[in-house]
């Protein structure tokens, strides 16, 4: 993997890490509110999940393995 290769895999990371957040004080909002829509929350957490497969595989990616 080249330079502009990981510095891209780094920055889409730090974009998903960020959009995981924020998914997450959504969800925490709509939670505590109380009269929030339960099928609007489970997307959402649906979608927060997602973005953590994506972080994941990506984590991966940058992560050299180390054979033992």
């Amino acid at each position: 993997m080249d330079r502009t290769e990981e510095q891209s895999l780094r920055d889409e990371l730090v974009a998903l890490q960020q959009q995981h957040r924020t998914l997450d004080e959504e969800i925490a909002g709509l939670e505590i509110s109380g009269g929030a829509d339960q099928l609007a929350i489970k997307r959402l957490k649906k979608e927060k999940l997602s973005l953590k497969d994506r972080i994941y595989a990506i984590e991966d990616k940058l992560t050299p393995d180390i054979i033992a």
